[in-house]
């Protein structure tokens, strides 16, 4: 086998690796996810007062209603499951590590060395994503659909709707906001740079509304909420792309 570090051949794995790999990596993950629900579980009660807290104070402001139960085990369940979303969530610097631990063959020793950097960067953004959901998507869109809703109309609503939704949106923003890692995983492997983002903006614009409009409430607001972000990461990744791009061009297309 040749030592050329710029060999792709040298770094191929069988199948059959790749497989015991990612089932090593999938087993660490749900360890990992495991634990966290294990240890979450004996503080869903806070978990479920902070998770809940803006629905109480838009119902509140609003006047309009209150939460319920629906089924008599409604709250059981819904406290495992506040438990088990907790627990992925506090477990995801390890899934992240796990993810890029298995990307990490594929790339040269060089590149190598920014796994624990994006490790910390995709948890980094992970959280931002979450705490902009909770702090301004709920903030502003709860008390937006209450105020919308017919005169004499009281809301009834599910803590189990309540934490489906609540929970769809924050795993939303926390994975969209992972848009510079993924441009930067592109861009180290060389197949786009900053020139092919600049000359995708307009349809990247497109994109962006689109997938705000598929993972957010079907209103103006929360969509424009999204993709404004979005378009914010689009830039910085453009950046990103800028400084760690190894594609080539010919230098009358640069």
């Amino acid at each position: 086998m040749s030592d050329d570090p710029f060999n792709p051949e040298q770094y191929r794995m069988p199948l059959m690796e790749h497989l015991r790999e990612l089932r090593k990596r999938l087993i660490v993950c749900m360890i990992a996810a495991g634990l966290g629900c294990a240890a979450t579980f004996f503080f869903v009660q806070e978990i479920w007062a902070f998770l809940v807290a803006p629905m109480h104070d838009a119902l509140m402001e609003t006047g309009r209603g209150t939460m319920a139960i629906t089924e008599p085990m409604e709250g059981f369940v819904t406290q495992l499951k506040v438990a088990a979303v907790a627990g992925i969530g506090a477990s995801a610097p390890v899934i992240f590590y796990q993810i890029w631990r298995f990307v990490a063959p594929g790339l040269y020793p060089k590149e190598q060395t920014f796994v624990i950097p994006l490790v910390m960067c995709s948890t980094l953004l992970f959280a931002a994503g979450v705490t902009f959901g909770y702090t301004v998507i709920f903030r502003f869109a709860f008390p937006f659909f209450l105020e919308i809703t017919p005169e004499n109309t009281e809301a009834m609503l599910s803590i189990n709707s309540y934490l489906s939704i609540a929970t769809k949106l924050l795993l939303a923003f926390g994975t969209t906001f992972q848009l510079p890692v993924v441009i930067f995983a592109l861009a180290r492997i060389g197949l786009i740079d900053h020139l092919d983002l600049i000359h995708g903006f307009r349809y990247a614009i497109v994109a962006m509304f689109v997938v705000a409009a598929m993972i957010t409430p079907p209103d103006v607001l929360s969509q424009g909420l999204m993709a404004g972000p979005l378009l914010i990461l689009y830039g910085i990744g453009i950046i990103v792309a800028r400084i760690f791009s190894t594609k080539s061009r010919e230098p009358e297309a640069a």
